[in-house]
């Protein structure tokens, strides 16, 4: 990684979009300490330190919501607003048919997705104002709470407009590299307090930080193994005469990704799992937040299953929105492709679908236990696992995808300069 960096600083174009990027990444870490006006931040950062599911929320901003600053929410409204909408784009034809139109069909719901977020937005700023931040509002008229919601909710649509700059202009998917440095930034923060845990309270064995090292290191080897594997199916294409030439005739091979939907599947289902705490933020004093208090929190076995169900649901839905069988099949047979000892057609496109569906459990089972080990595991020992499997997944994936995306360009460039 450290190479293609180089080599891609070594091409102007690159360079602009990497300084671009980091220049976008550095207005959106100023954000994260600039406080929201007529907030009592103490009080705050007790709520977060005592519920672990908020702690998570906390890592995944960078630190934003333990300090209530403008960017407190995160960008975990537009991660919410694009799961909706892609549930709805296989629910309702329209949004259907909308989506096959091409780049202006995504532009087109890529603009709701917008609006839909603001929404969310708008909602959840509500529920965390009246409800987890109450007793933190120093002015409690009408307009001092006005003043909340709206700073908010700007905060998630500039956010949701610089991950979007940063996707057009810049290096990577913009959005996840917001999650990305928010993790990363939270680093040297997990590293003091283990220390501290360990020689200064020494409420933690020393000879459980090694043990936390070769955890984290294997950890992200497996991630990246995962990542990285994948099914080739060999495809043959029939050789043609086309006037006097001969045309196929050549072998290839279709790369079918053992995790295909990379981390997406681990931030849609941390997103939807906040769904309930915020519903709770409404009516702070009812059996539902008392029950969501109590029986929902990070370390609790229904809070494990339900992440473990979606991630795995997440993995199947988006894997299935991302690879079309019948698609694939089609186009083989079109231009004289096939699969070694299958049929062309629907044969092979049950065939692949066969496959898909086999590697893709292999990949959800992987994300599942990367996830829910960590948790377990710090349950179990008390060794505080700051960054477990979800961050751990979150910033190796996004690390990895980025990277796949400067090789791609950067190829690209070499083939426009031999062709010139």
């Amino acid at each position: 990684m450290v190479d293609t960096l180089k080599n891609a600083w070594k091409i102007n174009d690159l360079r602009k979009k990497i300084i671009f990027t980091l220049i976008m990444l550095l207005i959106y870490r100023i954000g994260t300490f600039i406080p929201i006006p007529g907030i009592d931040g103490g009080y705050i950062r007790n709520l977060v330190e005592g519920n672990t599911l908020l702690g998570l929320l906390d890592i995944i901003s960078g630190g934003a919501f333990g300090n209530f600053t403008i960017f407190a929410m995160g960008i975990t409204p537009y991660i919410n607003a694009s799961i909706i909408m892609q549930l709805l784009t296989v629910a309702i034809p329209k949004l259907e048919q909308l989506a096959k139109e091409g780049e202006e069909g995504r532009k087109k719901i890529a603009q709701y997705v917008r609006y839909f977020t603001v929404v969310l937005a708008f909602i959840q700023a509500l529920g965390i104002t009246y409800g987890l931040a109450g007793g933190a509002i120093q002015d409690r008229s009408f307009l001092g709470y006005g003043i909340v919601i709206l700073t908010l909710t700007a905060g998630t649509a500039f956010l949701m407009w610089l991950g979007e700059q940063i996707t057009d202009r810049g290096i990577g998917n913009g959005i996840s590299l917001l999650i990305f440095i928010s993790i990363v930034s939270r680093l040297p923060i997990a590293v003091v307090s283990l220390w501290q845990l360990a020689f200064v309270a020494r409420t933690l064995s020393p000879w459980a930080l090694p043990i936390v090292v070769v955890f984290v290191v294997a950890l992200v080897g497996g991630i990246i193994f995962v990542d990285l594997g994948q099914r080739r199916i060999p495809v043959q294409y029939a050789k043609r005469m086309v006037g006097r030439k001969m045309y196929g005739g050549q072998s290839t091979h279709i790369p079918m990704k053992v995790n295909s939907s990379g981390v997406l599947p681990i931030i849609f289902a941390v997103s939807f799992l906040a769904l309930p705490q915020t519903l709770a933020q409404f009516f702070p004093a009812s059996g539902f937040a008392r029950w969501i208090g109590m029986y929902f929190s990070q370390e609790s076995m229904l809070y494990a299953g339900i992440y473990a169900l979606l991630i795995m649901f997440f993995t199947y839905f988006y894997t299935q929105i991302t690879f079309n069988p019948v698609e694939v099949a089609n186009n083989l047979k079109q231009y004289g492709g096939f699969v070694q000892g299958i049929r062309p057609g629907k044969p092979t496109a049950d065939h692949l679908l066969k496959i898909s569906s086999r590697i893709t459990l292999v990949g959800a089972i992987f994300l599942t236990s990367v996830a829910i080990i960590p948790i377990i595991a710090s349950t179990v020992t008390g060794v505080p696992m700051y960054f477990g499997g979800t961050a751990l997944l979150i910033v190796v994936g996004v690390a990895l995808e980025t990277t796949r995306q400067l090789e791609s360009q950067m190829l690209m460039r070499h083939y426009k300069g031999f062709l010139k």
